[in-house]
């Protein structure tokens, strides 16, 4: 079944405008613009309005930056649904927070709230986590979690992000490591999990410079986790940014791993809804297992 999952603007977050390949937007008082290739239609507001913006990332062919235009405090605090996150203007044109993942952190958080209240322990490993916004929800939700990321500096982030949230005495044990390394060390000791989410990137390196390429590890390393979920999963969401694959592709790998499962599966697209004139803006895809 399809689905779109759309992300509404709040009082700390707003998609204001996009359009002619680019995108703007507002995280707490900060106005940010930055490119967007699926913005192709005509921007909504006035030149004046982007002009507004306190900083501008521009690109020219594979390299880009940041031009300040009104200093902006770093890191600055915003919150999403009372998780609070710490942003940086980071070379890569990103800011620490994807923020069109919160319904996904909505649904995650109830779906373990659920498990809970009948009396199941319920633990999540969190890959390729980034930030941390799925592992807050989770902790904040009553699961115990690991959060795996291969960069000790969004890890720190993670971390951080945990502690501005008051979620610092929650059972989550953060981890900095390759996930193929980790996974094969979890299978090797006999470990489980009911809650598994993947956010993986199309090429990366991990602790040690090993190269990920999702064309190449991806279902390779899905079809190992098939023996380190519990008997009784919850939930499995693999998320997908950029890899150029259909969310209907995503379905189908997951369905590989999870058709021995009792449940459904669920695959569309991320998107975020813009204020100006109500459009939206793709951002990625998804596939979700649920029992």
């Amino acid at each position: 079944m399809e689905n779109i999952l759309i992300t509404k603007g709040s009082a700390d977050y707003e998609l204001l405008d996009c359009g002619d390949g680019e995108k703007l937007e507002r995280y707490g008082t900060a106005v940010l613009s930055r490119p967007d290739p699926q913005a192709l239609w005509p921007k909504a507001l006035s030149k004046e309005e982007w002009m507004k913006a306190n900083a501008v990332y521009t690109r020219t062919g594979t390299a880009g930056k940041w031009e300040i235009k009104e200093a902006i405090p770093e890191p600055w605090k915003v919150s999403i649904d009372d998780q609070v996150f710490s942003l940086k203007l980071l070379p890569s044109k990103h800011l620490g927070l994807f923020p069109e993942q919160s319904e996904q952190w909505k649904w995650i958080g109830d779906k373990i709230k659920k498990e809970v209240s009948s009396g199941r322990t319920v633990s999540v490993l969190n890959m390729f986590a980034y930030t941390g916004g799925a592992t807050m929800a989770s902790a904040k939700a009553g699961a115990s979690v690991v959060h795996l990321d291969a960069s000790k500096f969004t890890v720190d982030f993670a971390n951080q992000n945990l502690k501005n949230s008051g979620l610092q005495e929650k059972p989550v044990r953060f981890i900095v490591d390759d996930v193929r390394k980790f996974v094969e060390r979890e299978i090797k000791r006999g470990n489980k999990y009911d809650v598994i989410i993947m956010d993986p990137p199309v090429y990366g390196k991990g602790a040690n410079d090993e190269v990920w390429k999702i064309e190449e590890d991806l279902m390779p390393l899905m079809l190992r986790l098939k023996q380190i979920i519990s008997q009784e999963p919850v939930a499995f969401i693999l998320n997908g940014y950029s890899s150029g694959y259909s969310h209907l592709t995503y379905a189908e790998m997951l369905k590989e791993i999870m058709g021995d499962f009792k449940g459904s599966i669920v695959s569309g697209e991320l998107a975020i809804k813009e204020s100006s004139k109500g459009r939206l803006l793709t951002t990625g895809i998804f596939a979700r297992f649920e029992n």
